[in-house]
């Protein structure tokens, strides 16, 4: 599908993000789609133009450094600019002639298509994508970890340490992500074996992640199914704008849990701090059986959790 070629003389933010920087959220006040992007050498790219050609399958090559929230949501049709909400076949990839700096909210994040080639330094956090074997000489290769669930790894091999074997996903090499396993709708186990930032199994629709650590702000956010357990803490706002699905934290969870929840339950060891309309339910027996089951507890540590759900809300784990 050929090729578009942008050279910078400096590094940009927000540069094949699907979102526009959460476009929704500050409708233009903050960035432009149909705006030039800056720092250009010989070209007048706007945001959307690199989009629109990943979308429709065309590789895009950056000479230069890229600045935060590189190729955030890549590869998703999003609902919010008339899309179906699904993931684009045929995405086209992001060759990096540079590094990406990618301060707190990380790079890659919620990706679910197309590749990334960077032949330069990555920074930590990186988003829901894994290193694997390139093809391209002097690049390395990253893919989305949802894609890779959904699509299988072909000819590629993981980087890391790290594992898949068509239904458990271990992510081993101690990189910090977030939005781990992002809009996943395939029943498979994602295991991750340090600690997770921000966004955890953000609009899961089935499948489990499992993190043997401590997990950031917003843990299942828009959760609409599935199952996301933490071993450690979670932190504020875990479980945001729930619609199904179970949240399962055996530490200390953050303030302002639930808020804006519609459906689902939240297991909680040490407690929570609920945001309404979510509140503290009785434990039913059904409750301690899935504990029990899923944790591989016995009955006594099962009781000691709280559940959190919404007040006349059937709640459905999945």
């Amino acid at each position: 599908m050929g090729s578009i070629e942008l050279c910078l003389s400096a590094p940009v933010d927000y540069l094949c993000d699907f979102t526009y920087n959460f476009y929704w959220q500050h409708r233009g006040s903050k960035l432009e789609p149909d705006s030039v992007i800056p720092n250009q050498d010989g070209t007048e790219y706007t945001y959307r133009d690199l989009v629109d050609a990943l979308s429709d399958g065309t590789d895009i090559h950056i000479k230069g450094d890229c600045g935060k929230q590189l190729a955030s949501s890549m590869g998703v049709d999003l609902f919010y600019f008339g899309g179906s909400g699904g993931f684009i076949e045929g995405t086209g990839s992001i060759f990096v002639d540079g590094n990406i700096r990618s301060e707190s909210f990380g790079w890659g994040v919620a990706m679910c298509a197309g590749n990334i080639y960077v032949k330069g330094s990555v920074s930590e956090p990186w988003g829901n994508v894994v290193e694997v074997t390139s093809e391209v000489s002097g690049y390395r290769k990253f893919r989305s970890i949802t894609e890779i669930v959904h699509n299988g790894l072909g000819d590629d091999e993981l980087l890391g340490g790290n594992t898949f074997d068509g239904e458990r996903f271990l992510l081993a090499d101690g990189v910090m992500r977030n939005t781990v396993g992002a809009r996943c709708r395939r029943d498979v186990l994602i295991e991750v074996k340090n600690d997770v930032g921000l966004s955890t199994g953000i609009l899961m629709r089935r499948g489990t992640i499992h993190v043997h650590g401590n997990a950031g702000m917003m843990t299942g956010v828009v959760l609409q199914g599935g199952t996301v357990i933490v071993d450690g803490r979670s932190g504020e706002f875990t479980g945001t704008e729930m619609k199904s699905g179970t949240i399962v934290v055996g530490g200390k969870i953050g303030s302002y849990a639930g808020s804006k929840m519609v459906g689902g339950v939240i297991y909680a060891k040490s407690g929570a701090k609920t945001t309404p309309p979510a509140e503290e339910q009785p434990l039913t027996g059904e409750d301690t059986k899935y504990l029990i089951k899923t944790l591989k507890i016995n009955p006594i540590f099962a009781s000691g959790y709280s559940r959190y759900t919404v007040s006349g809300e059937s709640a459905k784990r999945s």
